[in-house]
């Protein structure tokens, strides 16, 4: 599962703002605190990217850019099909005491068509359903009190979840949240970094234009 969040989180990283340098990516991770909750250090970050393009999920241009070379990378149909079955997967499955996987999955949600995320999140809650049937201790008479009070903590906080993503999946449908093929409403603050990032992949895009064009036919 850890290997799968890591390649789900790089994949979508490279989605959301490709196309993005390595150091951009490690910077946006980083301030997403991965290296807390998802265990994806900041060196990890570039050796996922090499795995990523070997595996042909994401494609590597080396660019010159005022005077350097940059390492700009942008994501494959392979890696966009990969992304989208572990998205899926990360926000459907429910594992009783580890939820990194829908995390990292509702963080990237914005990569989703509204229809797709609502029908993600619905099979979501029909699973939660199922894990409390299969995890709810009855009397309590089949194990020790302290593990039968053990369990019913978790359930109280599956049973706080579900509540959350019916709400979730209401406002969803009433338009709200900012999702693929949409309009994006939100707007970042003056001093947010993803300001710069806007700029240096308008100037990204012209490079790779221009690479292109020149290329031998």
């Amino acid at each position: 599962m850890a290997a799968h969040t890591t390649r789900m989180l790089l994949l979508g990283a490279v989605a959301m703002f490709e196309p993005v340098n390595g150091y951009q990516i490690r910077r946006e991770l980083v301030s997403w605190r991965v290296d807390e909750w998802a265990n994806l250090g900041p060196g990890s970050i570039y050796s996922g990217l090499t795995t990523l393009e070997k595996l042909g999920q994401v494609v590597r241009h080396d660019l010159a850019d005022d005077g350097r070379t940059v390492a700009v990378y942008e994501i494959t149909e392979v890696g966009r099909g990969e992304l989208a079955r572990l998205l899926g997967e990360g926000l459907e499955t429910v594992t009783l005491f580890n939820a990194v996987a829908f995390h990292a999955a509702f963080g990237m949600l914005p990569l989703l068509p509204r229809d797709v995320a609502v029908r993600h999140l619905e099979v979501r809650i029909h699973e939660l359903d199922r894990s409390v049937r299969e995890w709810d201790p009855g009397s309590g008479e089949l194990a020790p009190p302290h593990a039968v009070h053990g369990v019913r903590h978790w359930l109280d906080l599956l049973g706080e979840e579900r509540a959350w993503l019916v709400g979730t999946v209401e406002r969803l449908r009433a338009g709200e949240f900012d999702l693929a093929g949409e309009p994006w409403r939100w707007v970042p603050p003056a001093d947010d970094p993803g300001r710069q990032m806007q700029v240096d992949r308008d100037r990204y895009r012209q490079l790779l234009d221009q690479a292109a064009a020149d290329a031998p036919a």
